[in-house]
């Protein structure tokens, strides 16, 4: 099971990981400036430009995106003997972990895109581009340079704008080599015929793209596995990850299940360029050796930082880090439940079969005791339910000068545990109450109570549950700790 931690310890193994990224690259450029009244020759506002910047698009966003991961590699694209395609060899060139080739073609136009953008509200796009198939002295190029990636190339993106550099010949030259070499290829696709992607290991359409190669519905969880595996079926391709905007994304591939990744709540900016940094994740963490599920995960967390941003934006591997741990963070909130809800959950893992486990304490100033007997209650277990002693409970057990952390910060705490599935607070003496309302299969507390001394002990048995007693670690306490903070 893929956890935050685990793709906290992956964004490392981005640094130096290499791909290579073939397709078409372009310039994306944003005429930036303020609108303050109409023309008085149409009926259309005027654009009182302030400032210029151009950015790498396409396939150009994807490398640009790998190299703000700490990845390298190799980059193949082909531009025209233009302005525009001076601008991207500039750009390309300012990417020090990738190593570029461009393919200079006189009979074509670097495909260029103009944004006017006036007051963070794009008012225009205006496209220069050509959309025919590359010469065939072209294509040998990009074939020839392919061949001369390198070995320590670790997968493989061809980003498919529809712009003529990506034929089949060298799509199916690329996936060959690759496969000869045992690295998987990620391919962000165009056009509703994915029949010429075969082979591939991963294809990444977003949600209309996949309804339009699929003439399937993609509007629930089922419309979109039942679509993408019909591309794994029909096309040859190993897998799909589906992107699908506010719906998170969906990951579908051979012998595995569905994996269904909701989409981080933030406000949207600009969709523009997160397919690069989804491909460009993926690709990069499938390099670094990651799982197919793990590395679909953390492209969905770039994903969902990048649509933050203006323009075709990159991530970066300490944003990815913020992020998962802002993810950590909720999800340890999410741990913490009242009496009811506790009770559903408690019944839903019954209902499918998982033993539940519970133990109880104020967990003040966590230490290595707790931390022992937290892992050996959810060794007993499937599950394992906390009961937090409440602020006013930890006073009336310890004196006023407790708890040290408030109830809020401990069950913050005690959350960020893999142990903990479940936080429930009670402010009783005793958590007799909620023992008998969750009614545990498993009742866990230290080796220091006896079974006979164990608050509950006597209901768990009655309905066939067991106690456990587990180990202490000697010379750890929260009052100790706290006399040694004072001494």
């Amino acid at each position: 099971m893929t956890t935050l931690s685990s793709l906290a310890d992956l964004i490392e193994r981005l640094n130096g990981a290499r791909v290579l990224c073939v397709g078409d690259v372009m310039l994306d450029r944003y005429v930036m400036g303020e609108v303050e009244r109409i023309s008085p020759e149409a009926p259309i506002p005027v654009l009182r430009t302030q400032r210029e910047t151009s950015m790498l698009g396409g396939a150009g966003n994807v490398a640009n995106n790998i190299a703000a991961l700490g990845g390298g590699g190799h980059f193949v694209g082909v531009v025209g003997e233009d302005a525009a395609g001076d601008e991207i060899s500039r750009l390309l060139s300012n990417l020090q972990t990738i190593q570029a080739d461009l393919i200079s073609d006189s009979e074509r136009r670097t495909t260029l895109k103009t944004r006017f953008v006036g007051a963070n509200q794009q008012l225009m796009r205006a496209d220069v581009e050509s959309t025919e198939a590359l010469s065939a002295q072209s294509q040998a190029q990009v074939l020839e340079h392919i061949t001369h990636s390198g070995d320590a190339i670790g997968a493989v993106v061809l980003s498919d704008y529809g712009k003529g550099v990506l034929s089949d010949t060298i799509i199916q030259g690329v996936i060959a080599k690759a496969h000869a070499a045992k690295i998987p290829v990620v391919i962000d696709p165009k056009g509703v015929d994915y029949s010429r992607y075969r082979g591939a290991d991963i294809i990444t359409p977003n949600k209309k793209e996949l309804m339009d190669a699929t003439a399937m519905p993609a509007h629930s969880d089922d419309d979109v596995v039942a679509a993408c595996r019909h591309l794994i079926e029909s096309c040859g391709v190993g897998g799909v990850l589906a992107t699908r905007s506010a719906d998170g994304m969906t990951l579908v591939s051979k012998g595995r299940d569905p994996l269904h990744l909701k989409a981080e709540a933030r406000e949207v900016f600009d969709v523009s360029g997160a397919g690069d940094t989804v491909v460009a994740t993926l690709a990069l963490a499938l390099a670094g050796g990651a799982d197919l599920n793990d590395a679909a995960s953390l492209a969905n967390t770039a994903a969902g930082i990048v649509v933050g941003k203006a323009g075709t934006a990159t991530v970066s591997g300490a944003e990815l880090a913020r992020a998962l741990h802002h993810q950590d963070l909720g999800q340890a909130e999410a741990k913490l439940n009242d009496v009811d809800r506790a009770i559903a959950k408690v019944a839903l893992w019954r209902d499918q079969g998982l033993e539940v486990g519970f133990t109880n304490g104020c967990f003040d100033l966590l230490h290595p005791g707790h931390i022992s007997l937290l892992s050996q209650a959810r060794g007993a277990c499937d599950r394992l339910v906390v009961g937090l002693n409440s602020d006013s409970s930890v006073r009336g057990l310890k004196g006023e000068t407790r708890p040290v952390q408030s109830e809020a910060a401990r069950a913050a705490v005690l959350g960020a545990l893999a142990a903990v599935d479940l936080i429930v607070l009670f402010s009783d003496e005793t958590p007799i109450q909620l023992i008998e309302a969750l009614r545990p299969n498993v009742l866990i507390k230290g080796a220091d109570y006896t079974i006979e001394t164990v608050v509950g002990a006597d209901i768990v048995h009655g309905y066939g549950g067991r106690v456990v007693l587990a180990k202490l670690l000697d010379g750890h306490s929260t009052t100790n700790t706290i006399e040694r903070m004072n001494s």
